[in-house]
């Protein structure tokens, strides 16, 4: 797997925090910084996700991916999945993750609880590589509620 990163911030006057990540897969996403009012030059201008929180996004995609992927090898018929992250970061250089809870949301027919249960608690101590990696810091705690599909 491959990234490339590169600063599209102002050249002349080095100021701007953007950065543009090419992916090994040839996709593009953009990442920027927050503004920062004491020191402009510093900050970002808010026009793409922190790299922090792509990082919880991806985690968020991974696990999504698990949880439908062994649903639907388990015969059942999803039909949705959404996971909500919310973080908490330490207070002090690094500010790592501390804190991570995922809420998921799973739409489908018939779809017994005992199964997403069992969908989350095995991306999250098998399979979610980016969960796993982040509980070397962060409590990772998950919670799911079952939508019936009409």
């Amino acid at each position: 797997m491959e990234c490339t990163v590169s600063w599209t911030g102002n050249l002349n006057t080095r100021s701007g925090m953007g950065f543009l990540a090419e992916t090994g897969s040839g996709h593009t996403l953009m990442m920027d910084g927050a503004p920062d009012a004491d020191k402009p030059e510093n900050g970002g201008q808010n026009l793409a996700p922190r790299p922090l929180e792509t990082v919880l996004a991806g985690t968020g995609g991974c696990t999504a991916y698990d949880v439908v992927l062994i649903l639907k090898r388990g015969r059942h018929a999803v039909q949705g999945c959404t996971v909500k992250l919310s973080a908490e970061r330490a207070t002090t250089e690094p500010k790592v993750f501390t804190k991570i809870h995922m809420h998921f949301t799973v739409t489908g027919k018939n779809i017994p609880a005992a199964a997403v249960e069992r969908a989350v608690a095995m991306s999250h101590e098998k399979y979610c590589s980016a969960s796993i990696m982040l509980a070397k810091t962060a409590d990772i705690t998950t919670s799911f509620e079952l939508q019936e599909a009409a």
